[in-house]
C-alpha cells in the first residue's frame, strides 16, 4: 500500500505554492511594507487588519488571534483539511508529482475527503451544463431567454439542467469512478431506499467558493408536474457547503469588491446576474437563507472592511413588507461592519433582473447609484406608519424608532441616529435622546446576582500570568529570535554559544529550545520551510503562535541584515546575561564574609573579575570593534 507523501515533494509544493497567491484566494490582501501583505483574519472577527502574510517565508500569523502557520497550515485550518489533503490539493493545482514512500500506509480517513467532493461537483457541473443544451432542457432555457441571459451568460455562470431521469447523475458519477458514500456526502445524490439524483428535471445554477470551486446548486422548478413544489432547492449542508457562509457570485465578484471596495447583496441568482452583465460586478446573494454575520465576515475579508479603510455594503430590498423585514434584519447586523451600509430599492418594486429587462442595464446601475443610507430608510419605514400631524402620532413614532435605537449594539452610532429621528419625527434632538435612553432602560435586564461568599474549596489557584511577549525587557530576545526565525543562513555559527538561559521570557525560551533541538541557525542554512518546520515541532501552543508571529513580523532594518546586525543582536543577548550573572555575584558577594569564608569569597571575586571582562568582550563584539 502506497506510503507517506515524501518530504522533497512536500517542500516542492511549499516553494511552489505561494503563500500570498493561496490566502489571496480568501482574503483582500493589501501591502504592508517590507514586502508583506496584511488583511482582515477569516479566523477570528475584528475590524483592524492583523493578519500578516509574509511571501519571502512563506509564513502567515494573526497578531489578534495568535493562528499562523504556512501554506499547508492555512488550507487544514479554513477549508477542514488534514495535513495530506492540503498538500495533495495544492500539488494537483500547482503541477507537482507526489512520490509516496513504500512501507507506510497513509492515515485513514474519516469520510470523503474534500478534494473528492470538489472532484464530484466539478464532474457534475460540466455533466449538467452539457445537458442545458440537450432538447429536454428547452424548458430552461426558455426561462433564461424570458430573463434576458443568452447562451454566453449561461456559460459565463455555468448554467446546467439536472435531467428529470432521477438517476442520470448517479451512473455518470459512477462511471467516473466516484463512490455512493462521497456523492451522497456531496449532497448531489440523495439515499432512500436506494440512491437516486438530489436534482431532477431543474434549471441549475453552481454555487462556487471564493477560489472558483464548485461546492453546491441551486435549482429552480421549472415544469408544472414536478413533484417537489418549492419554487428553489439548493444543497443540504455537506462537509464542504455550509449556506452560513455562502454567498453566490463571491467567485466572480471578489477582485471586484477589493478594488472598488463596494459590495452590493441581491435577493437571488438571477439578480446576481442581471447586475454583473449590467456593469455591477461585486453582487452576491445569500443561497436560501437571510443575509446573517457568517455572510458579513464573508464580505468584510474581501472589502477589506476595518478601522483604516471603509467601504459601503449595499442591500438591495424590495419594497413590499418582506423587503422592510429584511432591512431590518440588515440593520440588526449592521454593525458588523465598519463600512457604511446602504439600501437601493426601486421605486416600482422591480428587482435587479426585471428592471433590467425592462428598463436596461443603465437602470440597474443607476439603481445602485441612487443608494440611500440603511439606518435612514429603516428609521423611515419605522417612522412612516404614524400621522406626524398628530401629536399622539409623533409620540408613538418616537417611541417605537428608540426603541429600534437603543437595540443597536454599537453604541458609538446610538447618539447619531437619535439625531436622525429628532428630524424624521419633528422633535427636539435632547428628547429623542432622552425617549432612547428610556427604551433601552425597559429593555434592559438585571444582572445575575453574585453569591455572598464563596467556598474555600470551590475557589482555584490563579494560574500565572505570563509577561507581554512585547514588553521592552525582552525586546533583544524577540529581535534576536527574529533573525534566527528570518534569516538562519545570516546568522549561522554566530549563535553557536547561544543557550536557553540567555532568554527571561519562558516562551521566548521555549522557542530557542526547538530552534537548539532542530539542530540550531546553522543547520537551517536559507532553507524557506525553517520556520514551518520549527512551528510544526513546538509541543507548546503559546511557543507554536510565538514562532509564527516572529516568522512574519518585520525587522526594524529594511536592508537585509548583514554580519554587523546580527552580532549587534547574539552578543548583546549574550550581554544581558553576563550582566545578570555580574548582578548575582555582586550580590552574593555582599553576602559573603571575606574573614570568615575567605575561600568562598576570593572564588566568586575572581569569577567576578572574568564575567566582567567577558562582558567587556561581547560589549565590543556587539559593536564591531572585534
Amino acid at each position: 500500500m502506497a506510503g507517506r507523501i515524501r518530504d522533497d515533494d512536500i517542500a516542492e509544493v511549499r516553494d511552489k505554492a505561494r503563500v500570498d497567491e493561496v490566502i489571496s484566494s480568501y482574503v483582500t490582501l493589501r501591502p504592508a511594507g517590507g514586502g508583506s501583505f496584511k488583511g482582515l483574519c477569516p479566523f477570528h472577527d475584528e475590524k483592524s487588519p492583523s493578519f500578516h502574510v509574509t511571501p519571502a517565508r512563506q509564513f502567515w500569523h494573526c497578531f489578534g488571534c495568535s493562528e499562523g502557520g504556512d501554506v499547508f497550515t492555512f488550507l487544514m485550518k479554513i477549508d477542514g483539511l488534514s495535513f495530506v489533503e492540503a498538500v495533495e490539493r495544492l500539488a494537483e493545482k500547482y503541477g507537482v508529482q507526489l512520490r509516496r514512500e513504500d512501507g507506510e500506509a497513509p492515515p485513514e480517513r474519516r469520510g470523503p475527503n474534500r478534494s473528492r467532493l470538489i472532484d464530484a461537483h466539478r464532474v457534475a457541473q460540466e455533466f449538467y451544463a452539457d445537458h442545458l443544451r440537450t432538447p429536454d432542457a428547452l424548458a430552461g432555457r426558455q426561462f433564461l431567454d424570458e430573463r434576458g441571459f443568452d447562451q454566453t451568460a449561461a456559460e459565463t455562470f455555468g448554467m446546467g439542467f439536472a435531467p428529470r431521469d432521477g438517476e442520470a447523475l448517479l451512473h455518470h458519477l459512477r462511471q467516473k469512478g466516484f463512490r455512493d458514500e462521497e456523492t451522497v456526502a456531496a449532497g448531489l445524490v440523495a439515499q432512500g431506499r436506494s440512491a437516486y439524483d438530489r436534482f431532477r428535471g431543474r434549471l441549475l445554477w453552481p454555487i462556487r467558493d471564493a477560489s472558483g470551486d464548485t461546492i453546491g446548486f441551486g435549482a429552480r422548478r421549472i415544469f408544472d408536474d414536478d413533484r417537489i413544489e418549492a419554487k428553489y432547492l439548493n444543497t443540504p449542508e455537506t462537509p464542504i457547503y455550509k449556506k452560513s457562509q455562502v454567498l453566490y457570485g463571491i467567485d466572480l465578484a471578489r477582485r471586484d469588491m477589493a478594488r472598488s471596495s463596494q459590495a452590493v447583496v441581491v435577493e437571488g441568482y438571477t439578480d446576481v446576474m442581471a447586475c454583473h452583465l449590467a456593469g455591477v460586478p461585486t453582487a452576491v446573494a445569500t443561497c436560501g437563507t437571510s443575509f446573517g454575520d457568517e455572510h458579513a465576515r464573508v464580505l468584510r475579508r474581501f472589502l477589506h472592511d476595518h478601522e483604516e479603510f471603509r467601504g459601503e455594503v449595499i442591500f438591495t430590498f424590495d419594497g413590499d413588507a418582506a423587503g422592510q423585514k429584511a432591512a431590518l434584519r440588515a440593520f440588526a447586523g449592521d454593525q458588523n461592519f465598519v463600512s457604511q451600509t446602504y439600501v437601493a430599492v426601486e421605486p416600482s418594486g422591480l428587482d435587479p433582473c426585471d428592471l433590467r429587462l425592462k428598463a436596461g442595464d443603465a437602470a440597474v446601475r443607476e439603481l445602485v447609484a441612487r443608494r440611500v443610507p440603511l439606518y435612514r430608510f429603516v428609521l423611515g419605514n419605522v417612522v412612516g406608519k404614524y400621522d406626524l400631524d398628530r401629536a399622539d402620532g409623533r409620540v408613538d413614532a418616537l417611541r417605537e424608532a428608540a426603541r429600534l435605537v437603543s437595540s443597536v449594539r454599537d453604541k458609538s452610532k446610538v447618539d447619531a441616529f437619535a439625531r436622525e429621528v429628532a428630524g424624521m419625527v419633528g422633535v427636539d434632538v435632547d428628547e429623542a435622546r432622552a425617549e432612547v435612553r428610556r427604551a433601552a432602560a425597559r429593555g434592559s435586564r438585571p444582572a445575575p446576582t453574585t453569591p455572598s461568599r464563596v467556598e474555600p474549596e470551590a475557589t482555584e489557584a490563579p494560574r500565572q500570568q505570563l509577561p507581554d511577549l512585547r514588553d521592552p525587557r525582552f525586546s533583544i530576545e524577540r529581535e534576536t529570535l527574529k533573525l534566527v526565525l528570518q534569516h538562519p543562513g545570516a546568522v549561522g555559527r554566530t549563535a553557536s554559544d547561544v543557550g536557553g538561559n540567555d532568554f527571561t521570557h519562558p516562551t521566548y525560551r521555549g522557542v530557542w529550545e526547538v530552534v537548539s533541538a532542530a539542530g540550531g541557525p546553522a543547520a537551517a542554512g536559507h532553507d524557506p520551510g525553517w520556520a514551518a518546520r520549527l512551528r510544526d515541532a513546538a509541543p507548546d501552543p503559546a511557543v507554536s503562535s510565538a514562532i509564527s508571529a516572529l516568522a512574519v513580523e518585520p525587522l526594524p532594518t529594511a536592508k537585509e541584515p548583514d554580519a554587523g546586525y546580527v552580532a549587534a543582536h547574539v552578543f548583546r543577548l549574550q550581554e544581558l546575561t553576563a550582566l545578570r550573572r555580574i548582578a548575582d555575584l555582586k550580590s552574593r558577594l555582599q553576602r559573603t564574609n571575606p574573614v570568615e569564608q575567605a575561600t568562598d569569597y576570593n572564588r566568586m571575586f575572581g569569577e567576578l573579575v572574568a564575567l566582567e571582562q567577558h562582558r567587556r568582550t561581547l560589549r565590543d563584539r556587539a559593536m564591531g570593534e572585534q
